[in-house]
């Protein structure tokens, strides 16, 4: 069971992830802060603590498969969930092993959603798709209409984005 971001950080050195894996893992953890502040300003309801563990452990797979650190691939996803499960992880925090990447089913959870945002704002990209459904998602949350809250959340993803090269160059540093 993991309980907070730095239970996931030793659980990672633990099972052997490089110094590049843990750095990309920091540099999706910024992102994230600034998106959980984010819904934290706007009165969004929802478990900041899944979020941040989400976000700490998406990429675990990557153990096993560290070709995808450069390349795509999609084997460390489920990789990563059976690793984490192995380790008597909370299934709701595995399950963002696969689901930052197929977020777009309808079992996914806006925990679930605002990692993989996070995963996509850190290096600058913005995903539309995946944007309106945090957006839709957040009003159901709030009880108001997508437009309600679209320029705020959009905004705010900019602004995300915006900081991707400092994050990009840190990045290239290991």
């Amino acid at each position: 069971m993991l309980n907070d971001r730095a239970d996931a950080y030793l659980l990672l050195k633990q099972l052997g992830a490089t110094k590049r894996l843990l750095l990309h893992l920091q540099l999706v953890d910024d992102a994230a802060d600034l998106l959980i502040a984010g819904y934290k300003r706007l009165g969004i309801p929802f478990d900041s603590k899944l979020v941040g563990l989400g976000v700490a452990i998406h990429d675990i797979g990557k153990i096993n498969y560290p070709a995808e650190l450069d390349a795509p691939g999609s084997l460390h996803e489920s990789s990563g969930r059976a690793i984490l499960l192995s380790q008597g992880v909370q299934p709701e925090v595995a399950q963002c092993c696969v689901s930052h990447a197929a977020w777009d089913g309808p079992e996914v959870s806006f925990e679930e959603l605002s990692v993989a945002l996070a995963d996509k704002l850190w290096k600058g990209k913005r995903e539309a798709e995946l944007e309106l459904l945090v957006i839709d998602a957040s009003s159901v949350k709030l009880g108001v209409e997508r437009w309600d809250v679209y320029l705020q959340l959009d905004k705010l993803f900019e602004s995300i984005a915006a900081d991707a090269t400092e994050r990009i160059n840190r990045s290239r540093k290991v």
